[in-house]
């Protein structure tokens, strides 16, 4: 597939990005100065990254003028940056102050010895992920350029009962949350997508039964997912990690062993009490 047929792929297959809140409104009922700028950073998107003042003006809502001495502030700031054709993109600042986030960068910095130990070993792509909400957001990825292709990317959201690390993570998560991801509705994205309630709720239940997930064609036909789950100091779930293999070629079984050390190393890197304590259970295909 060519760039311009990923691109397109990418933007077909990529689920809706979360909007601002919309009732973060002033007291005088019009959209508050806080809901004004979320409004112009969650114009940019994976597909249109970078955006002309009158583009964000419209994706945002926003009268031009107000557009205008907004962006104008983001820029002074930081949080966005103008090219010498007057096109916006995201700022330096704002991935520094991302930078900041415990679930981000400190997770990662733990994590990627591990994640490099399990892609030089099968040379295959390896993910890091965490939940929020009903998403999964991927805050690393390891690719080798002949590996299966993916649609995931740093920084980027997917529903979590259509991937490994989102089951993976839907199986630990609060109850509450789990039934309200059970409840739906659950998107399809191909024949193979979960998309009964109860199905998921019989996958999550195997996950918790095997600690690890598999998600066999779920996003795409062609990829096959085996997911693990992260522990932190307190022994909850803080991440997932996983590898994405082809389908078509791939034993899901002989890859959990990898997965489930690769896990166990990150959370005995976060300190978790259970990483010390010698594995037990069976596996079995979810």
């Amino acid at each position: 597939m060519n760039a311009t047929g990923t691109a397109t792929a990418v933007a077909a297959a990529s689920p809706p990005r979360p909007r601002t809140a919309p009732d973060a409104e002033s007291d005088s009922g019009r959209p508050s100065v806080t809901r004004r700028v979320l409004g112009i950073l969650d114009a940019f998107t994976p597909e249109r990254p970078v955006l002309s003042l009158s583009d964000i003006s419209r994706r945002a809502g926003l009268p031009p003028a107000t557009a205008h001495r907004l962006i104008a502030e983001l820029t002074r700031w930081g949080a966005l940056e103008r090219d010498g054709d007057g096109l916006y993109r995201i700022g330096l600042r704002l991935w520094e102050v991302a930078a900041l986030a415990p679930r981000g960068q400190a997770l990662r910095e733990a994590a990627m010895p591990f994640l490099e130990d399990l892609y030089e070993a099968t040379h295959e792509n390896v993910q890091l992920a965490v939940l929020d909400g009903l998403e999964v957001v991927y805050i690393e990825r390891i690719r080798s350029r002949n590996a299966v292709h993916v649609f995931t990317r740093v920084g980027g959201r997917w529903p979590a009962h259509a991937t490994g690390v989102g089951l993976a993570l839907l199986a630990h998560a609060d109850p509450e949350l789990q039934e309200r991801a059970i409840a739906g509705p659950l998107r399809r994205f191909t024949p193979k997508t979960i998309c009964s309630g109860g199905e998921l709720r019989r996958v999550l239940a195997e996950v918790r039964r095997t600690g690890v997930a598999i998600s066999d064609g779920q996003v795409e036909l062609i990829a096959l997912s085996v997911a693990a789950p992260v522990y932190g100091p307190d022994d909850t779930v803080v991440a997932a990690v996983s590898i994405v293999v082809p389908s078509h070629s791939s034993d899901a079984r002989a890859l959990i062993p990898a997965v489930r050390a690769t896990a166990r190393g990150i959370s005995r890197a976060l300190g978790a009490p259970r990483a010390l304590r010698r594995p037990s259970g069976a596996t079995a295909r979810v």
